[in-house]
């Protein structure tokens, strides 16, 4: 899915879909999410695949909310991380990936 949507020939953990606009009608979009990489991504971390899906749902959900943390400077990951600690989910996707700017302002 990575290859035939983003062009990118690696595998992911989480996809963010909108809605097509003919097709809306109130609908957020779609969220793909592989089970194999997240049940993976939770044994390397430590916690429970449930919760890996979990914070990959938020995380998914949040780029269907607009955000887009690869040119954001750190909004996605402030946003992540404040809903990630209200909803008692472990480290987040974009804290843990190193590759956050999200600096409390």
């Amino acid at each position: 899915m990575n290859r035939r949507f983003r062009g990118k020939d690696k595998p992911t953990d989480v996809l963010s879909f909108p809605p097509m606009a003919d097709f809306a009608d109130g609908l957020a979009g779609d969220v793909a999410i592989s089970q194999q990489i997240a049940t993976k991504n939770a044994k390397a971390i430590g916690h429970k695949p449930k919760d890996e899906i979990k914070i990959l749902t938020l995380h998914g959900i949040l780029h269907l909310a607009g955000y887009d943390h690869e040119n954001d400077d750190g909004e996605m990951a402030r946003e992540e991380i404040r809903l990630r600690r209200k909803l008692g989910l472990p480290v987040g996707l974009i804290e843990r990936s190193g590759k956050t700017s999200a600096r409390k302002r």
